[in-house]
């Protein structure tokens, strides 16, 4: 191996290192970030709750914007691959729209805290123009998403789908924006209420 590939190599390493050490820091402070909100957390509080300093915090991110948005896109690419690999499977109009109600419902209990951070994120960044341009990225993230599971459905029902894709994500958001704030409520019924909305605007977009 010559000189330049060995400190291309080894730089290939840092960079691997670095990226591993920030996703174990951004796990680390998701808890402390998910359960006080972007206004009431401080890298400093993110510390105090974590195994890690507030010195080490911020040798690995700018500030909080940073660290926020950083586990906020690491979360939601893993939703992205979840709902793809539905659409990947599915064989049917039925079992696509049966796997997309089950998912929306098993990840509205399973990472409710994640989602209300986002949901924070995002009208925070109505105020915090720092926050904006990485919003609208994973904002657009999530409207393919979901346009790549509502298109699919059009084609294995063989009709095309009559709304936009900013539609289509804007009508769902909102059924599961509307569904997260009741079951951190404690409505018992958010879950199977969210499920059969889903397949109900499923089937209205596409009857």
């Amino acid at each position: 191996m010559s000189t330049a590939e060995k400190a291309g190599h080894a730089s290939g390493n840092r960079s691997d290192r670095v990226e591993e050490r920030r996703r174990e820091l951004a796990d680390a402070a998701l808890t402390t970030l998910s359960e006080l909100g972007y206004a009431r957390t401080s890298l400093r509080e993110i510390a105090q709750n974590s195994a890690f300093s507030h010195g080490v915090l911020h040798y690995y991110f700018r500030d909080k914007v940073d660290l926020i948005t950083y586990c906020v896109r690491q979360y939601k690419a893993a939703c992205v691959l979840r709902y793809d690999q539905i659409v990947a499977t599915a064989g049917t109009a039925d079992a696509l729209a049966t796997g997309f109600a089950d998912g929306l419902v098993a990840t509205l209990v399973e990472d409710a805290r994640m989602h209300r951070l986002w949901y924070d994120l995002r009208s925070q960044s109505l105020f915090e123009e720092s926050f904006r341009a990485d919003v609208l990225d994973i904002d657009a993230t999530l409207e393919r998403m979901v346009w790549r599971i509502v298109s699919r459905y059009g084609e294995l029902c063989d009709r095309p789908v009559p709304t936009s894709p900013a539609m289509t994500y804007a009508l769902f958001d909102g059924l599961f924006q509307q569904a997260l704030l009741h079951h951190v409520a404690g409505s018992p019924t958010a879950g199977p209420d969210l499920h059969a909305r889903a397949l109900d605007l499923l089937g209205r977009l596409l009857p």
